[in-house]
């Protein structure tokens, strides 16, 4: 197996890919309500001889190669859109009143594209390569409920790797990025503050206890933790991003709920800090004489590359695009300049598989701004560059193929 010989099959189907792309932008769904585009995506792998099989609530696994006995290796693309309405330039805006805004559409367009170039290779596959499409990636559940329901068993796992197109990067569309061993991506928390005081007339507060009273103290309390607990070296992100309380201006009322998340590069500190959470929000309430409780809701671990799979990958990735399109995020951080990191902020919920396999998280540059793709993802604005999609089936297919063939 050649290189240039999977980079030219994957250009010679751009078009097709290009096509699965907007279908899929166009109809765009969220979490796990994904009718359209599981029927879509499943018909699509029965078209090219593949057997899709449902995984989970709403994800779908499909087997290829297994011709010869060898490891087994996962390529992961997530389906799900944002509930946000469209605000791209472009001919085929979503019609869902919901968007891709964050790229899956793209995953989803490449990795059947990958299923098409694997399938024509499947007699030469050293042993089976998995794909999986996830869905619910944007609130943190679909990789978890996929994981609980076998993904990683019948054939095992031994290795994973999944691709995020980014746009806004200032390099050549189709450049990808090869995370370095150890954490790339933050944990995740969603949590929830719920304070219970006692309502009463504005006018009378004595008779009453007041919770949003005791939300600002909670508010202001919460900073000490990274200020005053956490090492220097101990990054993390603690964001309140709502406050809700009260319906009257001359009414104190009962309940007051903050709700914000936590980022984190590190479990024990995670753990630490949501320890120390639920203390501080405990302790303030009591001073305050009311009661109050933090409430964990979705969220991920941190995203873990492997050390020997990043090695691999970088050395296919060199080979399939040449040394100018493919560098480590080490070497993204050296040409970035001192005290740039070269971490995303962005959880990410394939850290589930990082935890349970050897995988590795590739970036895949989408969009320069200086032609027009400005917008980072998560905007309504957003648009990401077609043309690098051919190259992340490339990507999918060759390090899959390559990895099993050097791990007989």
């Amino acid at each position: 197996m050649k290189s240039k010989e999977i980079l030219q099959e994957a250009n010679n189907q751009s078009e097709k890919i290009i096509a699965n792309r907007r279908y899929l932008h166009t109809h765009a769904e969220t979490g796990f309500d994904l009718t359209e585009t599981i029927s879509y995506v499943k018909n699509e792998l029965i078209s090219m001889g593949c057997t899709p099989v449902d995984c989970g609530k709403s994800g779908i696994v499909t087997l290829i190669g297994g011709q010869k006995n060898g490891k087994t290796f996962l390529l992961r693309a997530d389906m799900d859109a944002l509930p946000i309405e469209e605000e791209a330039d472009v001919t085929f805006r979503s019609q869902t009143g919901k968007m891709h805004a964050c790229g899956h559409d793209m995953h989803t367009s490449m990795l059947l594209g990958a299923a098409r170039i694997l399938k024509a290779h499947e007699s030469e596959i050293e042993g089976t390569i998995k794909l999986m499409f996830q869905p619910a990636e944007e609130i943190f559940e679909g990789s978890s409920d996929m994981i609980h329901s076998g993904l990683l068993k019948n054939p095992d796992v031994d290795a994973a790797l999944m691709i995020h197109v980014m746009a806004g990067l200032p390099f050549e569309p189709g450049t990808v990025v090869i995370s370095s061993p150890g954490v790339s991506a933050p944990a995740a928390d969603y949590f929830e503050i719920r304070i219970q005081g006692k309502g009463c007339h504005g006018s009378m507060p004595n008779t009453g206890v007041d919770p949003i009273n005791v939300a600002a103290h909670i508010l202001i309390a919460l900073q000490e933790i990274n200020a005053r607990e956490l090492a220097l070296m101990d990054k993390a992100v603690l964001t309140i991003g709502t406050i809700n309380a009260g319906v009257a201006a001359n009414v104190i009322p009962d309940t007051a709920v903050m709700g914000g998340t936590l980022r984190t590069y590190d479990e024990d500190v995670r753990d630490t800090i949501k320890t120390r959470m639920s203390e501080i929000v405990s302790g303030i309430a009591s001073t305050f004489r009311a009661e109050a409780e933090v409430v964990f809701g979705s969220g991920c671990p941190t995203l873990v590359n492997d050390q020997s799979l990043s090695s691999c990958a970088e050395n296919y990735l060199k080979e399939l695009l040449g040394q100018e399109k493919a560098f480590t995020s080490e070497q993204l951080q050296a040409m970035s300049g001192p005290g740039k990191s070269s971490k995303t902020a962005g959880s990410e919920d394939f850290a589930y598989v990082s935890h349970e396999v050897p995988s590795i998280m590739i970036a895949l540059a989408a969009g320069q701004p200086e032609k027009g793709y400005c917008y980072p993802q998560h905007h309504p604005k957003v648009k990401f560059d077609e043309t690098a999609l051919s190259t992340g089936s490339a990507v999918y297919a060759y390090t899959a193929m390559k990895w099993l063939e050097e791990h007989k």
